[in-house]
């Protein structure tokens, strides 16, 4: 039996706020120095589940009429596409939660 040793490359960081100052209610991230807002942040998160979704689309279809070259490439695509919906699906109900409890409290 022969053994092939296959690279795994790391996966790189996501840049979350990195400081948060008392009394001010800009955070401080990577994003925020572009001058991004929080809604810019999140419009351009959905665009690339968005396109993940496409491209997920795109190679079932070449998958389908037998133009894929690589199947590994559909599974990873199709993978992805389907993590990042969860991850979104539970922003979302998070969200929501939050929205719910803030109603819920007593002035």
């Amino acid at each position: 039996m022969i053994s092939v040793a296959i690279p795994i490359l790391p996966i790189s960081p996501i840049s979350v706020a990195t400081a948060v100052q008392p009394g001010n209610r800009t955070v401080t991230s990577s994003a925020a120095n572009e001058g991004m807002s929080f809604g810019d942040v999140l419009t351009q998160q959905l665009d690339k589940l968005s396109a993940a979704h496409a491209r997920a689309d795109d190679l079932s279809l070449k998958a389908a009429t037998g133009d894929l070259q690589s199947i590994q490439d559909f599974t990873i695509a199709s993978t992805e596409a389907q993590l990042l919906t969860q991850l979104t699906v539970q922003i979302r109900n998070r969200a929501v939660e939050a929205f719910n409890e803030i109603m819920r409290m007593q002035v």
